[in-house]
């Protein structure tokens, strides 16, 4: 095992100790919510219990399973939107979900969708100026969707700068839920920067038409997927793979790639392995510590 970097040692050693009493004080906070009957839903009512399963189809038996040791219930936060490459792919993933959930013993539910805003839609226009104030809607969802007390792990289904963000905070107040963040890819690559630079310019000096810049853009931004260059979105893909929250080489297949639908199947039976009651349980509280913050400075 290679020897860690005394600065990294240092750095880390000096955010624990820093936020020694806030951390305790969060982990405290999560071992309550874990141990409430509130966050567990063999301790609902029976009307509670049924409205939770009334829309579970198939499921609906599962979801009620009132026994000592019922189905583990993955809860799924999803910013789905088809007008964004990025987000355009999770619009199939909870049907993914729910059957690979099936195939190890457990259900899958849509707990809650946030909104996903894209700045190289809304750049230079006043919608804009609603992109940073976004993650915390999206926090504020993600927790909505989180609270109901019946979900035994969490699947987020999330790719852009403000999106991410705002899930991890989100999910965060839930901290005693095992999370996984399932990203969609990026888009295959279209032309390259050197040919779509030189109608810029050639339109820039008049010598090409709007028709003709618009044609060489769409054929840069051209289907379903993160945008083709080392952005923000792709870095914060980057980033939940340093962290932990991805599984292992999941940041960056594309969208249509077989790959990907394996990938999507291994997480959510990941989220099954490591659910609360189960014998490996993984809170996302837990796996958040001060290394992870770390690896993701050093990463980016």
């Amino acid at each position: 095992m290679s020897t860690l970097h005394d600065r990294v040692a240092s750095v880390t050693e000096r955010i624990d100790r820093r936020s020694h009493d806030t951390r305790s004080a969060y982990l405290e906070d999560i071992e309550a919510m874990e141990t409430s009957p509130d966050s567990d839903r063999r301790g609902l009512s029976c009307s509670n219990l049924a409205h939770a399963a009334a829309a579970a189809g198939p499921d609906q038996n599962e979801v009620l399973g009132d026994s000592a040791a019922p189905a583990p219930n993955i809860g799924i936060i999803t910013a789905y939107n088809d007008m964004l490459s990025a987000h355009q792919p999770f619009e199939t993933y909870p049907q993914i979900i729910r059957a690979a959930a099936r195939t190890v013993g457990a259900t899958a539910q849509v707990a809650g969708g946030v909104p996903a805003m894209c700045d190289g839609v809304t750049q230079g226009r006043p919608g804009m100026e609603l992109s940073l104030m976004s993650r915390d809607v999206i926090a504020m969802s993600t927790a909505i969707g989180l609270s109901h007390g019946v979900y035994d792990a969490a699947l987020c289904l999330g790719v852009c700068d403000k999106i991410v963000p705002g899930l991890v905070i989100g999910a965060l107040a839930f901290g005693h839920l095992p999370t996984i963040f399932v990203p969609a890819g990026p888009m295959t690559s279209g032309i390259s920067n050197d040919q779509k630079a030189a109608v810029r310019k050639a339109f820039a000096r008049g010598e090409a038409s709007r028709a003709d810049l618009l044609t060489s853009e769409a054929a840069a931004y051209h289907g379903p997927g993160t945008c083709t260059f080392y952005g923000t979105a792709n870095s914060n893909q980057m980033l939940m793979e340093v962290m932990g929250l991805h599984l292992p080489g999941a940041a960056f297949i594309n969208p249509q790639d077989d790959l990907r639908h394996a990938l999507t199947v291994a997480a959510t039976h990941q989220a099954v392995a490591i659910a609360r009651r189960g014998s490996n349980p993984r809170p996302i509280g837990k796996v958040l510590d001060a290394r992870s913050f770390v690896n993701a400075i050093i990463g980016l």
